[in-house]
Order: structure tokens, then C-alpha cells, then sequence
């Protein structure tokens, strides 16, 4: 009990901070995230809602990284493994420890995307002054890659390009 209402603390400051940093503007510029160990930021403007992770109903004749689809606060969404996705393997399996940190990224509702980024774990709000600094994506990254920043501790963090994946025909096309 006392690790929900822990859970629903911690959801309802990382709701304000995102809140806040919309209303104001540059302060924070991306939601940070980790999949499979990949550090991931998400643009703010481009992010939706955060929610817990919710078993998502399988859908048969579908991609591996596509893990169902889940009733959100009354919305229908597509689970999309994010870590599967970007690196092309299928779904790790996660244990119920695992899935404890575990959220659901929806992309923002001006997307017209319904769906949702299984991510392992938040890790909270960052602006361009957390980074010491950055670089265009790879060649041959995916289109939907942004610039890589590298914080002060030497982690690097890939920015991804929700607007730019939720259009891109891959993710678009779940069928196997």
C-alpha cells in the first residue's frame, strides 16, 4: 500500500514539473527516459501523459514490439515496445520487479497517434543545460533519432523525434 501511494506521489510531482515546465517554456525540455538501458529524451511538446504500466490485451498477427493495446483513462491505445522497436530484437521479458518501474509514455493527442511507449524506468525532466554536449544522430541512424547530448557524467542520451517516429511507416505498420 504505502509503495502505491509512493508511486501516486512520485506521478503527481513529475505531472506538476511537466505541467510547469509547459507553462514556462525553455526551463525543461524533455521527458528522460531509459529502455533496455538506452537513455532516451522525449520532447515535451511531443510527449503525452504518463501512466503506470497496464497489461496490455495481445493482439494477434502483429510485430513483436507491438504488445497489445490498453484501455487508458477510458482511451483505447497501442502498446509499443520502445526497446524492441528502436533496436530491431524481440520484447525482453520483464519481471514483476521490472514492470514495477515500468511506465506507459503516450505521444501528445495533437500527434492524432493513439499510442503509448512501454519505457523501464523515468528519469525525470531535463533542459539543454544538463548536457555538456551534443551531436548529429549516426549515419544510418533512424529518421526519427534526434542529436545525441552527453550530460557531464560522460552518459549519452539519444533524443527521439516523436512527432517524426509516430509518422514513420515501420511504426505505422503493425501487422507481421
Amino acid at each position: 500500500m504505502a509503495n502505491r501511494e509512493a508511486l501516486r506521489e512520485l506521478q503527481t510531482r513529475l505531472a506538476d514539473r511537466l505541467q510547469a515546465a509547459r507553462a514556462e517554456g525553455v526551463q525543461a525540455s524533455w521527458l528522460a527516459v531509459e529502455a533496455a538501458g538506452v537513455r532516451y529524451l522525449f520532447p515535451l511538446a511531443q510527449a503525452g501523459e504518463i501512466f503506470p504500466f497496464a497489461q496490455p490485451q495481445h493482439v494477434p498477427y502483429t510485430q513483436p514490439w507491438f504488445l497489445g493495446v490498453a484501455n487508458l483513462r477510458g482511451g483505447l491505445y497501442g502498446v509499443i515496445d520502445l526497446a524492441a522497436f528502436a533496436s530491431g530484437r524481440p520484447p525482453a521479458m520483464r519481471t514483476e520487479a521490472g514492470r514495477a518501474d515500468s511506465r506507459l509514455v503516450a505521444l501528445n493527442a495533437a500527434l492524432e497517434v493513439n499510442c503509448a511507449l512501454l519505457i523501464d524506468r523515468l528519469a525525470g525532466l531535463r533542459n539543454l543545460e544538463a548536457f555538456a554536449s551534443s551531436s548529429e544522430p549516426a549515419e544510418g541512424s533512424p529518421a526519427w533519432f534526434g542529436s545525441t547530448y552527453t550530460d557531464a557524467a560522460g552518459v549519452q542520451w539519444q533524443e527521439i523525434n516523436l512527432q517524426a517516429l509516430s509518422q514513420h511507416p515501420q511504426f505505422l505498420s503493425i501487422s507481421a
